[in-house]
């Protein structure tokens, strides 16, 4: 299975990503996820989150959940994903996610898993950064 994961301050440029995907004849499904962050946490509007992270450690639990996927689903061709750190303004795609399988069923599978063990068990964290002028939304 080819992997990919990055943690990065930068904006996460989709239209890069999707270019730069290798072409495979073998996969009918590519499953792409976007977080994107709420203008809203608790109740509250926020300008967006800060995340934090422990790099090393979070780079281990990646590589040890890529491995679970692996051996899950080892239809899987492929796992890119591309994680934010530091602060995300609301509206922003703080995680991005491409699962290529030569089936949905699996690609859906094991998105989901990916992202709910993720939020489990890899060390980042996020602190929401106050607005202070924009009205809430209803």
């Amino acid at each position: 299975m080819h992997r990919h994961i990055l943690l990065t301050a930068d904006p996460i440029d989709e239209v890069d990503l999707i270019r730069s995907r290798p072409a495979s004849t073998g996969c009918g499904a590519v499953l792409v996820f976007n977080g994107i962050v709420r203008g809203e946490e608790s109740g509250a509007a926020i300008a967006g989150l800060d995340y934090e992270t422990f790099r090393p450690m979070a780079l281990h639990q990646f590589e040890r959940l890529f491995d679970a996927v692996e051996s899950r689903w080892p239809q899987v061709d492929s796992v890119r994903l591309i994680h934010r750190t530091g602060p995300v303004a609301a509206g922003e795609t703080s995680l991005w996610l491409e699962i290529r399988s030569p089936h949905r069923a699996e690609a859906f599978a094991a998105g989901q898993w990916l992202i709910d063990e993720m939020k489990r068990v890899v060390p980042i964290w996020k602190r929401p950064m106050p607005e202070t002028n924009r009205p809430r939304q209803s």
